[in-house]
């Protein structure tokens, strides 16, 4: 037991050493996270690491852990942070980069305080992508990956999940000003235009608006999501 907790120790020390820059990218299913992740890794250098893809590889490994993980995940449930935790550290230690977009991670509270304690990491700034639930459910049954959990009712259980598990943490981040909120209802394009103003050149002006515009997209989430969580609708 002692090795393994050495070992994480050097792995923290080692990802510390590297005084890494982490933006957590949250939205819900089918809001156009991957997509616009690998734009930002095409562009500005980061290292994508879904929290998904690393829990389904793991499954696809065959562990125990594995099928842990995909009797989660027909649920709808969320899996346990140190699995998660442990997949994303020795993913970020392999990578030899400084710069990290984690998609899907923390998706609730307990998530976001067992990362910050156990990597002793805290986030640059959480990219948020904002998108109405018919809009995500249409892309998600019409892009046809063959991914088991891309049936109509394992969708609706993961609307469900994000949205109750996900606001705490929207809201924790969006106290202390690093809540980047993007509306991903737009085509791609648009989308990533908007996305590039956050991550390029430090321009005073632009971030100045960028940063205007998501504390007011914040004050309207903030308002629908206490009128509407009841009916589990994602806030517009």
């Amino acid at each position: 037991m002692g090795t393994v907790e050495a070992a994480n120790k050097d792995a923290n020390g080692s990802l510390l050493e590297k005084n890494p820059s982490v933006v957590f990218v949250l939205g819900g299913p089918g809001s156009g996270k991957g997509t616009q992740c690998a734009n930002i890794v095409q562009n500005f250098g980061y290292t994508h690491l879904s929290a998904g893809d690393l829990l389904r590889a793991e499954i696809k490994s065959g562990s125990e852990n594995g099928t842990m993980i995909q009797n989660m995940i027909k649920e709808g449930k969320i899996v346990p942070s140190e699995v998660t935790i442990k997949l994303l550290q020795k993913a970020m230690q392999e990578s030899g980069n400084d710069k990290f977009l984690i998609d899907g991670f923390p998706r609730n509270e307990e998530n976001r305080a067992a990362f910050e304690k156990v990597t002793g990491i805290e986030p640059a700034f959480v990219l948020f992508f904002d998108c109405p639930e018919e809009e995500m459910e249409r892309r998600l049954l019409s892009r046809n990956q063959g991914r088991e959990d891309d049936n109509i009712e394992t969708i609706r259980k993961r609307f469900k999940v994000f949205l109750e598990s996900s606001l705490p943490v929207i809201n924790y981040y969006d106290a202390k000003g690093k809540v980047r909120k993007i509306d991903a209802a737009r085509p791609i394009e648009e989308v990533f235009e908007t996305v590039k103003a956050i991550f390029g050149p430090k321009n005073d002006k632009v971030n100045h608006y960028v940063r205007l515009m998501s504390k007011l997209y914040m004050y309207k989430f903030h308002f629908v999501s206490k009128t509407k969580i009841g009916n589990h609708c994602l806030p517009c």
